[in-house]
């Protein structure tokens, strides 16, 4: 997991609380989630929106994943970040 260096400079407070809603989000819909892929969520906090997205890289981190599915294949990063930092 990162975070963006605006999300970096917020209080200590709200980037913790803002790590816990990503962490214990679930409610992906077809709205929100297109392709069932569950790796983008959006969200209001404190009077900011939040992104979070998840990238899929090779194990060599300087590429892509072949198959983001394979753990063996495939390391993930989560980035946290405010809607301003798209």
């Amino acid at each position: 997991m990162v975070m963006s260096a605006s999300v970096a400079a917020l209080p200590e407070m709200v980037k913790a609380s803002a790590l816990i809603k990503v962490a214990d989000f679930t409610d992906f819909t077809q709205e929100n989630d297109p392709h069932g892929e569950h790796d983008f969520l959006s969200f209001e906090h404190c009077n900011r929106t939040f992104f979070w997205k998840c990238d899929y890289y090779n194990k060599e981190m300087d590429g892509g994943s072949e198959d983001p599915a394979d753990p063996d294949k495939t390391t993930r990063v989560g980035t946290l970040m405010l809607a301003e930092d798209y």
